[in-house]
């Protein structure tokens, strides 16, 4: 298997020990707020990517770590009247359902920036021991211009890194304009802890570094992050714990989402197009953004637009409907099928995870399920339907959207009325009733007058009534 790394800028065979274990680490939320639909893009990535080492063999332990101390939650927090604990934890929570609607449950650990209090100021410690830090009026901060490497991961020079000064260390007595803080020595009011230095909490950058040391060491396999989180987060977090440790590199493989844009537009509150995972769920199945997420490959920017959506709603469609299909296939064999339908299913297989290989590229890989549902004959046998929907399940422990319950299903596949089974087709009637009233409670009112039609193309009208929809035949 292949990844590209961007600390290389190639894409580099996946190597590992024998035993096929991999140490993952992504960059999880700062609780402070709702999530929005440009994390959910690099969560049900690195959720699909992570699912499929575990699918080949690999023993993936997933980390991700929780920032539930910074700036930006302090200050949310004063303006709400809160204590920031009582936030973090309201917006943690939130976080999990958000997650656990999109199916995003391959984490092995979620790590608390808090509970590592003790490891962080380890870490500074051996920084300012190591002569990689100093110490100001406001805090501790770590001096780029010893660390010689600094820039290799963002290819930044020392020169232009100052030019990019974090917008959360930016006090005029740091000896260089990059410089970043390790330590943030109390204000009043403010969440505090005890240290050697004086009470304070700890900069941004140092969390990840403590926390990804005390589970793996000083050196690792994998770590993942959006885009933006390559200067200066995963630069200081290179310069740290190559700096305490003396090793490198710190981190073999480096991978980065792509932006995701709303109307090719940067999210932003001030633009007025900021959409939280809530909000889009609000408007559309959480199986739609799963869909969104894994359509474009995951180092490619992505554009969150109503056409886009609507392309997504007909091929989940078209997804829905075979399933469907196969439900009502007959339950003789067919013997003149199987082998055709085998040597499908294989071919088939194999393209999936040739392209899953090549830098899990997923866009590929689902058009080549489309390719396969326009091929693979659906006037199958009892032992054909067996082996595609093992095929079809297997892979959906990766992706996540094909294999839904029926009331969740887009369209109902209707084979019973075209075989005269009276009985069947009214409980195939019933089911689309279902998912009509289901629309309409979720306030989809098109897709409700799209699924009244087909009722009545069936034969069937409806109405709706107090105590709930009524079922007559025209």
């Amino acid at each position: 298997m292949k990844i590209y790394n961007t600390l290389t800028k190639s894409k580099d065979s996946l190597e590992v020990g024998d035993d096929k274990r991999i140490n993952f680490f992504v960059c999880g939320p700062t609780v402070y707020d709702l999530s929005h639909i440009g994390h959910a893009r690099t969560y049900v990535s690195f959720d699909a990517f992570v699912k499929y080492l575990r699918l080949k063999g690999f023993d993936v332990f997933y980390l991700q770590n929780i920032t539930d101390i910074d700036d930006k939650i302090i200050k949310r927090a004063s303006e709400m009247g809160e204590k920031p604990s009582d936030l973090t934890k309201k917006f943690e929570e939130e976080y999990f359902k958000d997650m656990s609607l999109l199916k995003v449950d391959s984490v092995s650990k979620h790590a608390r920036a808090t509970d590592y209090i003790k490891e962080i100021i380890s870490q500074v410690e051996r920084l300012l021991e190591n002569g990689f830090a100093y110490t100001i009026e406001d805090g501790i901060y770590y001096d780029i211009s010893k660390f010689k490497d600094y820039g290799k991961l963002s290819r930044r020079t020392i020169e232009q890194a100052e030019d990019g000064t974090s917008r959360i260390d930016e006090s005029v007595k740091k000896k260089n304009k990059g410089d970043f803080c390790l330590w943030k020595f109390s204000k009043e009011g403010e969440p505090k802890w005890e240290s050697p230095w004086g009470d304070g909490r700890p900069g941004w950058h140092i969390e990840d570094t403590a926390i990804a040391e005390s589970f793996f060491g000083a050196q690792y396999d994998i770590h993942g992050g959006a885009r933006d989180l390559i200067f200066p987060h995963h630069e200081a977090e290179v310069a740290q714990m190559e700096a305490v440790s003396g090793k490198s590199p710190f981190v073999k493989y480096w991978m980065h989402t792509g932006f995701l844009t709303i109307e090719k537009e940067k999210m932003s509150k001030s633009l007025n197009n900021f959409v939280t995972i809530r909000d889009f769920i609000e408007k559309h199945s959480p199986r739609i953004l799963r869909f969104l997420a894994l359509k474009s490959h995951y180092r490619s920017p992505v554009d969150y637009n109503e056409k886009n959506i609507d392309q997504i709603y007909q091929e989940l469609k078209k997804i829905d409907r075979f399933v469907g299909s196969l439900e009502n296939q007959a339950t003789q064999d067919n013997p003149s099928k199987k082998k055709e339908t085998e040597e499908t299913v294989v071919k088939y297989k194999e393209k999936i995870d040739e392209t899953l290989q090549d830098d899990f590229n997923t866009p590929v890989a689902i058009a080549s399920l489309f390719s396969f549902i326009s091929e693979i004959n659906p006037k199958i046998g009892a032992s054909d339907k067996k082996t595609i929907n093992e095929f079809l399940e297997n892979i959906d422990k990766v992706f996540g959207f094909i294999i839904v319950p029926p009331e969740e299903r887009l369209v109902e596949y209707l084979e019973s009325s075209e075989t005269g089974n009276q009985a069947n087709t009214e409980s195939h009637i019933r089911e689309l009733a279902k998912m009509r009233e289901t629309a309409r409670n979720n306030g989809n009112f098109g897709e409700a007058d799209d699924i009244r039609k087909k009722i009545e193309d069936k034969g069937y009208s409806i109405e709706d009534t107090k105590e709930g929809f009524k079922i007559k035949k025209i």
